[in-house]
């Protein structure tokens, strides 16, 4: 990207390309003969340092790129870089930052004056300036709109209420980037050492542990903790091993990067993941220098929380999404827990990964970076492949002490003893584990894949599935004496007079196949599962943990715990058996993650039971013969990344190629094609027509719900070799920009890299 020499690097023009003469340095220089201030003459410049290049708060894909203002000799002391401003751009008042204070700005015009200074504290930081235009870039997005996620919104008497002193002076700024080239994480990762030096630069806290704790089961686990105490930047991919240990382990890790004088930043998946992780940290660092950074916080104590990490007060950063981009000074490691969960991939644009933000933020800042889960994901076993990051892996008699039984209910043994187990969703095998597990003292958990009571129903002689006569959505119903409802446009389905049959409206449903009056439940939700296990167990206290409410734990005593993927509370004492029912629900989705998601979620659910010589079990309701239940018996999820990577390679899919997704109405997807000059080996997939209420509403409008009809939704999958990767996100930013001249981006989604492909 070539930028001009007064450019901040990484922060001039975007993959839209220069400035255009009269405008390169802001539209805002078109409105300087108005004066904003009232009658009168305009204030004096600035004495010093009377230019303000600031990122404008605009959605406009053609103009990411920051533009020049003067700043009034009123607002020098408080335009400082890092800062919030108010300036005018495009005849109205727009919110932006001070990346940069210049003696002098290219443009030969006359410049706009800043219109105000919201707040004088730099809450954008040099890093993470330089991280935003990065993540912008892969993503094909603007500058603005990374911002937006990293930078939470202002609480005034937050601010500017009374602090302690920063634990170490901070000179001043001219601007919030030095003069260097930025750096971004090449498209495939590079075979280079996976460690950086890095030197300590204050003493470590005297409230931090040494205390390697389960890391001393992993062959490199205590060389890890040795090299963040000396001050360098190892990179790791890291297998968890099953059970509560992955808490404590992330803080030793964290404690070592403390010793060395530096911060840490832990990223995890939700609230309930935020409290453990945090407990585990205040006892290793302390609760001076540990703050939790997260949405449902509010805005005081997010913001609060956010300022705590600018001023240099928190060393240690624990939180959501969100928190990969805290300001966290001296930052020494980065932690990314549970990489595949679908919370870590952002929904607003430019929809970065929490991952992949942060293989960037370690590359540009030279830090340490951990990922792990029980199952990483296929992009994280590829850093390994890449030479970038060492593997972290259990010894197999490590394994053995720490992990479960697992048993599949579909074997030959199974179905042998007991012939129904083919049809039964809830096998003997399950039974019998259930009852034992109960009879020792200890909670059972039941995983179940769907929420509710009988979220589909289908024809009870043909199994055609029911359908909505409005909108071809799925038929359920929500309670055991509930009305038919549709799943997508919510209208319910009251019975017919006499009750014999259903009706849609006023006329009867009838099956289209076969005319059959009858239903039956195709998938059974948490709710319609916890009524029959408690008619299955009697005098059985039975929980639920799912979206009507969700439990953080359950305590060491006999109960059944039925609970959605994602939702399971931790047994105080582990569980003595552990259920995965509906194992085709998950398996069968048209994902091209069905099977790691699968995995991932099977194991998350079995960590939480007992370790086999304590007489913890798991029971899968799944083929033994599918190499994804195989790997969930052996407890070998490495090798199962590295096949399903394998696979995935062969036939031209992420993580070896880049894909975006492009979807719309069909002339706009047209148009964006057009307009998108595609790099060499692109290959197009589509566009298809999207299946009703398949995506995100676009335009803001209800999306139709058969083919042909005037707000059918189109998707475009665009695929390019991994090396390809930046050119296609350039490509897709400058058609954005072109469309956007046009006023012709309205209900049109491009993402790069998306969680879902199917």
């Amino acid at each position: 990207m070539t930028e001009r020499p007064d450019t901040i690097p990484g922060l001039g023009p975007g993959p839209a390309g220069p400035p255009r003469p009269g405008r390169g340095s802001g539209s805002g220089a078109r409105g300087g003969s108005r004066r904003a201030r009232g009658p009168g003459a305009p204030a004096p410049p600035a004495a010093e340092l009377p230019v303000a290049r600031v990122a404008v708060d605009t959605p406009l894909t053609h103009l990411d790129r920051p533009f020049d203002y003067l700043v009034p000799a009123d607002l020098a002391a408080a335009a400082v870089p890092g800062s919030r401003v108010r300036v005018r751009f495009a005849g109205r008042q727009v919110d932006g930052f001070v990346l940069e204070r210049l003696a002098a700005s290219e443009h030969p015009g006359r410049l706009a004056p800043l219109e105000r200074s919201v707040s004088p504290e730099p809450v954008l930081s040099e890093s993470i300036a330089r991280l935003a235009r990065t993540v912008a870039d892969r993503y094909a997005g603007t500058l603005a709109d990374v911002l937006r996620l990293a930078v939470p919104p202002r609480h005034g008497r937050t601010e500017t209420a009374p602090v302690p002193p920063r634990t170490a002076p901070v000179p001043p700024r001219t601007a919030i980037m030095p003069p260097r080239t930025a750096t971004a994480m090449p498209e495939a990762a590079p075979g280079e050492p996976a460690a950086a030096p890095s030197q300590p630069k204050t003493s470590p806290p005297e409230t931090t542990s040494a205390e390697p704790g389960d890391w001393v089961r992993y062959p490199a686990g205590p060389s890890m903790l040795a090299a963040l105490a000396a001050g360098r930047s190892p990179r790791a991919v890291w297998w968890a091993p099953p059970g509560p240990a992955w808490p404590a382990m992330i803080a030793a890790a964290v404690g070592a990067a403390v010793r060395s004088g530096r911060g840490a930043v832990v990223v995890v998946p939700d609230h309930r993941d935020v409290d453990r992780a945090e407990a585990a940290l205040v006892e290793v660092v302390g609760r001076e220098i540990t703050v939790a950074l997260r949405a449902d916080l509010g805005p005081s104590r997010r913001y609060g929380a956010f300022l705590s990490a600018a001023r240099g007060q928190a060393r240690v950063v624990v939180g959501t999404r969100a928190a990969v981009f805290a300001p966290v000074t001296d930052l020494g490691l980065l932690v990314v827990w549970d990489d595949g969960d679908e919370l870590h991939a952002e929904p607003l644009a430019p929809y970065p990964h929490t991952r992949d933000v942060a293989v960037l933020r370690a590359r540009q800042d030279g830090c340490a970076l951990l990922i792990g889960g029980f199952c990483p994901t296929t992009e994280a076993e590829a850093l390994v492949r890449g030479g970038w990051a060492h593997p972290l892996a259990l010894p197999l008699l490590e394994v053995r002490a720490l992990a479960p039984r697992v048993e599949a209910t579909g074997s030959d043994h199974e179905y042998a003893r007991d012939p129904a187990a083919r049809a039964a969703r809830l096998p003997s095998l399950a039974v019998r584990t259930a009852r034992q597990a109960l009879a020792a003292g200890a909670p059972v958990l039941v995983q179940v894949p769907r929420r509710g009571y009988q979220p589909s129903l289908a024809c009870a002689d043909c199994r055609r599935p029911a359908r909505c006569r409005h909108c071809q959505g799925p038929l359920g119903r929500s309670s055991g004496a509930g009305v038919l409802t549709c799943q997508w446009c919510g209208r319910p389905v009251p019975a017919a007079p006499g009750g014999a049959v259903e009706a849609v409206g006023a006329a009867v449903w009838r099956c289209p196949s076969c005319s059959s009056e009858r239903l039956r439940a195709s998938v059974t939700g948490d709710r319609r599962t916890a009524e029959e296990l408690g008619r299955a167990f009697p005098g059985v206290p039975v929980r639920t943990s799912g979206r009507d409410g969700v439990l953080a734990t359950v305590p060491a005593e006999p109960a059944l715990v039925v609970s959605t993927p994602g939702a399971e509370p931790v047994a105080a004492d582990g569980y003595g058996a552990v259920l995965l029912l509906d194992g085709w629900a998950l398996l069968g989705r048209p994902d091209l993650r069905a099977a790691e998601t699968t995995l991932r979620r099977w194991a998350a659910a079995a960590a939480l039971a007992r370790p086999a010589p304590r007489g913890g079990r798991v029971i899968v309701s799944a083929d033994a013969g599918l190499p994804v239940v195989q790997a969930l018996i052996r407890w070998d999820p490495a090798t199962f990344a590295a096949r399903e990577a394998d696979e995935r390679a062969e036939l031209g899919f992420p993580p070896a190629t880049r894909m975006a997704t492009v979807e719309g109405s069909a002339a706009a997807v047209a148009e964006l094609l057009a307009a998108t000059h595609l790099p060499e080996g692109a290959d197009l997939l589509g566009p298809v027509p999207l299946p009703p209420a398949a995506g995100p509403v676009l335009g803001g409008s209800p999306r139709a719900g058969g083919p042909g009809e005037v707000n059918e939704i189109e998707r475009l999958l665009i695929r390019v070799p991994r090396e390809h990767g930046a050119a296609l996100a350039a490509a897709l930013h400058a058609a954005r920009g072109v469309l956007g001249t046009r006023r012709s981006t309205a209900g049109l989604r491009v993402q790069l890299d998306p969680l879902v492909i199917g």
